[in-house]
């Protein structure tokens, strides 16, 4: 399973036509009218999207547009699945200051028996950058710096308490979500070294872009 959920819509109809057809026996023209779209170097383009992230195979000596195979492992009888999370670059998990990227920069291919909210299709993943909130654990597993973190895009309405990804002024931040008594929001840390929580009245201008629900621990140093 592929999540499509931070694909370009054009590019998500080209995937899903990937998998029903071959398309090298359609002409960049003909492929354009099946996804309701004019322009053949549109479709040239996202086409060759899809081939650089590694989804579709493009074999013009063997005459082949088609879905890679890379989205499974293992033994073909049990058909291990892995998922691909967009990778949406770094969010700052202390002061504010890193500017929230909305470039796809790669993958996250994980197997769903190890991914805990497997049925949702609007996961990305973030690569956490800083210590702010290296005391929190989720599944018993703490944020540290270089960790990535899974969010669930479809959640918006958090609740006190909740790790949350939240942009100001450009800046993403994984902080722990409260209000206080006047309903106003207060983004915390919560952390081995000493942060300031982050205080925003609730008329100001930000934007809550998910939950955290998963982290996926950096590679261990062998040195």
């Amino acid at each position: 399973m592929y999540n499509t959920f931070m694909m370009h819509e054009i590019q998500k109809k080209l995937f899903k036509l990937a998998q029903e057809k071959n398309l090298a026996q359609y002409t960049l023209r003909e492929i354009a009218g099946m996804v309701g779209e004019t322009s053949p170097q549109k479709i040239k383009h996202h086409l060759q999207q899809l081939e650089k992230r590694g989804l579709i195979r493009i074999d013009k000596v063997k005459g082949v547009i088609q879905k890679t195979g890379t989205s499974w492992v293992g033994d073909p009888h049990t058909k291990t699945r892995l998922v691909a999370i967009p990778i949406l670059g770094a969010a700052n998990a202390g002061p504010a200051r890193a500017i929230a990227e909305q470039n796809i920069e790669g993958f996250l291919r994980i197997s769903d028996s190890l991914l805990k909210h497997r049925g949702s299709r609007h996961l990305f993943a973030l690569k956490v950058d800083g210590p702010s909130m290296n005391r929190v654990e989720i599944d018993g597993k703490r944020i540290e710096d270089g960790d990535y973190v899974i969010i669930d895009y479809e959640y918006r309405n958090p609740n006190d308490g909740d790790i949350i990804l939240s942009v100001i002024d450009g800046a993403a931040n994984i902080k722990k979500f409260y209000r206080d008594e006047d309903g106003n929001v207060v983004l915390a840390s919560d952390s081995t070294r000493d942060f300031p929580p982050i205080y925003i009245h609730r008329n100001d201008d930000y934007m809550i872009n998910g939950k955290v629900v998963q982290i996926i621990k950096k590679p261990k140093s062998k040195n």
